[in-house]
């Protein structure tokens, strides 16, 4: 590969977006459907420290479940900063029930405005981003501990949710507690 497989994420000379996100090279040409698993990684990424608490360490789990109509239905945030030791640092239900309100709720002292606008902003518009398959199953993201150029890339991704959703990022509603 030439020199572009290692370069740093930004814009291109032909208005792609080069990225390098969990070691891998990716070319992100604006106006594409992102892949929504891979947005929520990007989230995870750019939110490290508040979901590690400051460690240089740690591994985060993602798990979501579908609706009956194939989207997400509800997705928690898992925070483990010692080995075999997980806490629930979030999760977001589409629909309330007895046991939780729908929107975006932390647990276990854990907060991120970052995090919580961004979640809100993808499952409320999960028909922007390419859905995972339903394998009826829950799904499950592990992301270990991003290298620099992996947060550089992940933050790149960020922007250009941001710049997709446009006004949707102003105009969702979060519910935190």
């Amino acid at each position: 590969m030439g020199s572009k497989a290692w370069a740093k994420p930004g814009r291109g000379n032909n208005g792609t977006h080069e990225e390098i996100l969990m070691g891998k090279l990716a070319i992100v040409k604006p106006n594409r459907i992102q892949n929504l698993e891979r947005v929520l990684e990007s989230a995870v990424v750019v939110s490290w420290a508040d979901l590690t608490r400051g460690c240089q360490s740690g591994l985060v789990h993602i798990e979501y479940g579908f609706s009956p109509s194939g989207t997400l239905d509800y997705l928690q945030v898992w925070s483990s900063i010692r080995r075999g030791y997980w806490l629930l640092a979030c999760s977001y239900w589409m629909s309330p029930s007895q046991l939780h309100d729908s929107g975006v709720h932390f647990d276990n002292g854990y907060q991120s405005e970052g995090l919580a606008h961004t979640l809100g902003v993808v499952m409320q518009h999960q028909s922007a981003f390419a859905l995972p398959p339903n394998l009826g199953r829950q799904g499950l993201l592990q992301i270990t501990t991003p290298t620099e150029m992996e947060s550089m890339a992940a933050a790149a991704s960020m922007r250009d949710v941001s710049d997709c959703a446009g006004s949707a990022l102003t105009e969702t509603p979060l519910a935190t507690s």
